[in-house]
């Protein structure tokens, strides 16, 4: 178990920047839907799917292939940084100054009217965190996983500062609410039709914080495109650049379609563009599985491919799979059964619990997508990248086939459930192809078995109301508490001898 332990021991510090973070980030879900309109969270939706996608063509599959060139190739690592460092960098300034001097275009076919500003903003977040991302990928590579984590954790700090600035502080003492003798100046730069606006902005300023930082942590950059280095890294990456572009439509294209699928009248009372922010702000909820894949992505990948020579690898890929899954199971129902308190605690608007049905589907989902995680590493380990590309492009398929065919039946449910179906689909095509080319012996029936029961309890204990909020309480966590007995009587064995090694070694 010492080596599931490090993994675990990384994760957690991952994990503990990446949920504190994104929790903080999480609690400016009141704040947009206190102080922002509707439509401004639909905006945000559409404006940060947009992102997400841009996002992997400004780095086309560079940082996983960093980390195979600098650990298995027999190439100097500091060779390989400085190589994907200046290619990276290269395609950054390209691509972002198509898009700077596009967004005028962009913002009239995507009907923002007057908003090429945004779109300019956009192109800079989308430069910077481009140029960030080779030297976050070498603290990861170098195991300075504190480093990192103090470093995501203040640029998450400033960005919410500034979120509170922008929509808080300067909102109320333009109203003359407070600091009144500020008001006359305030007036003069703060804009009352602003309000995604002012969210994008932020995340601007935030981010160029932190260039000096990285740049001190990575050290200076040699522009170096060796061919010898940069035509096999390429090839390696370029079929990870079509499955990241496959997969961030898996990600946000049901989000950022949402709006452009739903029919206009289908919601009473709510615009297409509404509909998608109370889509959206539930679909925020489903943040708790996704921060757990996220900081289990940043600990697992360099960990997976450490591994690699390792004859008993196999067998510890099982049984970070097996874990994985009991831990994600436990979360999903933690959170299903929990949603009406969750939503009364970050909802501070009426309307968007019409939502909350969506939020156990997604988590299911989410779920599906760090089994992908998992499966995924024998292609990157037996050099097979292309195949990532088929199953990536296949759930692309599934998410927008059904977005377009359900969501104007189903409705938010529609939306839901194409995350769902297309992460399904990834997982069991990875898993049939990774059994034939690099088999592991995941512990297939017990994961099934597990999955349904957690899904079973969600909804379970999502439905029933008895009309008292604290019998609710009481009636959905005993489902939790069910779910967690099944748990540990599963894995009694194995949990009390992890108990007695680590009390032998203190």
């Amino acid at each position: 178990m010492g080596q599931l332990q490090k993994l675990a021991s990384q994760s957690a510090i991952y994990g503990i920047s990446s949920i504190l973070g994104k929790t903080i980030n999480f609690l400016l879900i009141p704040l947009y839907t206190g102080y922002l309109q509707m439509e401004d969270l639909g905006s945000f939706t559409m404006i940060y799917a947009l992102i997400a996608f841009l996002n992997v063509l400004f780095t086309f599959g560079m940082e996983t292939a960093y980390f195979r060139f600098a650990t298995g190739k027999g190439l100097a690592p500091d060779r390989v940084y400085h190589n994907a460092q200046t290619l990276v960098g290269l395609v950054a300034i390209l691509l972002g100054s198509l898009l700077y001097f596009l967004s005028g275009s962009i913002a009239e076919v995507l009907n923002y009217p007057g908003k090429s500003h945004l779109f300019k903003w956009v192109a800079l977040i989308l430069a910077i965190d481009a140029l960030l991302a080779i030297p976050f990928a070498k603290l990861r590579m170098e195991g300075k996983a504190l480093t990192f984590a103090l470093i995501k954790l203040s640029n998450i700090f400033l960005n919410v500062g500034l979120n509170l600035l922008f929509i808080v502080v300067a909102y109320h003492i333009y109203m003359g609410d407070w600091l009144p003798g500020m008001q006359r100046w305030v007036a003069t730069i703060y804009n009352p039709e602003w309000g995604v606006d002012y969210i994008i902005l932020a995340n601007l300023l935030a981010n160029a914080a932190l260039i000096p930082v990285l740049a001190y942590y990575g050290g200076p950059i040699r522009m170096r495109l060796d061919k010898t280095v940069i035509k096999p890294m390429w090839s390696y990456a370029y079929p990870l650049l079509f499955m990241g572009l496959a997969g961030v439509v898996n990600e946000v294209f049901s989000r950022g379609l949402f709006e452009y699928a739903i029919p206009e009248d289908y919601f009473s009372g709510l615009t297409k563009r509404e509909a998608a922010g109370v889509f959206g702000a539930n679909f925020k909820l489903a943040i708790f599985m996704n921060l757990i894949i996220q900081a289990f992505k940043y600990a697992a990948e360099p960990f997976f491919f450490q591994q690699a020579e390792n004859k008993q690898s196999p067998l510890v890929f099982a049984k970070v799979m097996h874990w994985f899954i009991l831990f994600c199971t436990f979360l999903m129902v933690a959170v299903s059964v929990n949603l009406d308190l969750i939503a009364r605690l970050f909802f501070q608007s009426p309307g968007y619990e019409s939502g909350l049905k969506i939020v156990p589907m997604l988590l299911l989902g989410y779920l599906f997508l760090g089994i992908y995680y998992n499966l995924s590493i024998w292609f990157k380990l037996t050099d097979q990248t292309s195949y990532s590309f088929y199953m990536t492009a296949l759930g692309a398929l599934i998410t927008i086939g059904t977005i377009l065919v359900l969501v104007p039946r189903w409705g938010f449910m529609g939306g839901a459930f194409s995350t769902l179906a297309s992460y399904f689909a990834m997982s069991a095509v990875c898993f049939w192809l990774g059994q034939k080319y690099f088999p592991i012996p995941y512990r297939v029936k017990e994961a099934l078995l597990l999955l349904s029961l957690s899904i079973a309890f969600s909804y379970v204990g999502f439905w029933i109301d008895t009309g008292n909020q604290l019998l609710n309480f009481v009636i959905h966590n005993a489902f939790l508490v069910l779910y967690g007995s099944i748990l540990f009587l599963m894995e009694k064995k194995e949990l009390t001898s992890l108990i007695k090694n680590n009390r032998q070694k203190q």
